[in-house]
């Protein structure tokens, strides 16, 4: 029998820095919250992920940048990834694990094991590029399962990435592939100050990337009327075999590193509408992927909306609304100029 959902938590306690945003609490946090979603239970808990091996990672990153970074993490003491990633000793395994994580959650939909799947795993990986390590991420984990993806049948992959920073390192690595549609809504004018609606693709991919800066302030109503008049739009159009979503919650009103206003509530509907996107035009696989979100309780009490969605169960919004003006700067001028852009 097919579970509604399937999900793997990998807290990669070996991959922390005393005082960095991005720490092992995070998943930790998100599995004490999930305790409390109802019918929890009718979900697939996958076992330990089974660490991405070097083909895999190198689908996405290149073998050069993959033995430079594991070398970086033996050193004593480990040398800073960039600027704002660190490095432990055990950070090279951890994200190993964190993207196979993905490749688990994604075959769990591949297979008919699980309708819908969620990897709540780290360290994250949108900004992480072929080469580099970047903004927190080592390992591009949804690069990785998309490519993952189309090895194993799903030639059309579409990627989705709500996290309120852009996903640049996912949209370089696929922006000149046709067989990949990457869009994102994110923070317009934030790091890693990239995403302008200009940056469409290129050579045969053009078209095949979709950007939708939201000014800061936007919140619950841009992010669903982003989904409802530019992603379902294009996902018809596109026709992916399989839909993968960057699922990052640091545009929550609490979160300290942005300044959008998204509710626990507003990540609710938001699953609510991918999932009920899924079913429209790719029969239903729906994979997300933990990305960003730094304040614990927005974090937690987020994902576990995401979850109750997935499960046919109601909302439950523990922090309310936030207190960032209120109503919603205006964002009808830039969905309309993104929907123009792409004749959608």
């Amino acid at each position: 029998m097919q579970a509604p959902l399937a999900y793997l938590l990998v807290p990669s306690l070996a991959h922390n820095e005393a005082g960095h945003s991005e720490h092992n609490g995070r998943v930790t946090a998100i599995g004490a919250a999930l305790a409390g979603v109802p019918r929890l239970e009718l979900a697939l808990q996958l076992p330990p992920a089974v660490p991405a091996t070097a083909a895999q990672v190198t689908a996405a990153h290149t073998a050069g940048y993959l033995a430079q970074i594991t070398k970086a993490a033996e050193a004593l003491p480990p040398r800073i990834a960039d600027p704002s990633t660190y490095l432990c000793s055990g950070s090279v395994e951890c994200a190993l694990e964190a993207a196979g994580a993905a490749i688990a959650a994604l075959d769990a939909v591949l297979d008919g094991r699980a309708r819908t799947a969620f990897s709540v795993a780290r360290p994250p990986g949108h900004h992480a590029v072929a080469a580099a390590a970047m903004g927190f991420c080592l390992f591009n984990n949804i690069a990785i399962a998309a490519h993952h993806a189309q090895r194993n049948g799903s030639a059309r992959v579409m990627i989705f990435d709500f996290d309120v920073h852009h996903g640049n390192g996912t949209q370089d690595l696929f922006y000149a592939d046709p067989s990949v549609l990457f869009a994102s809504t994110h923070q317009a004018r934030l790091y890693p100050d990239t995403g302008a609606i200009t940056e469409t693709g290129s050579a045969a991919g053009k078209g095949c990337t979709i950007n939708i800066p939201l000014p800061a302030g936007a919140g619950d109503s841009a992010m669903l009327q982003a989904i409802e008049r530019v992603l379902l739009p294009a996902a018809v159009r596109f026709a992916p075999d399989v839909l993968l979503v960057s699922a990052g919650f640091d545009a929550h009103w609490r979160d300290p590193l942005a300044s959008l206003q998204m509710t626990c509530a507003g990540y609710h509907q938001v699953a609510a509408s991918l999932q009920a996107l899924a079913n429209t035009v790719c029969n239903g696989r729906l994979v997300f992927l933990l990305e960003g979100g730094y304040h614990l309780p927005a974090l937690s009490a987020s994902v576990a909306n995401v979850f109750r969605a997935l499960l046919g169960q109601p909302g439950h919004d523990p922090l309310g609304a936030g207190s960032k003006p209120n109503p919603e700067p205006d964002h009808t001028s830039i969905l309309d100029a993104v929907r123009k852009l792409h004749k959608i």
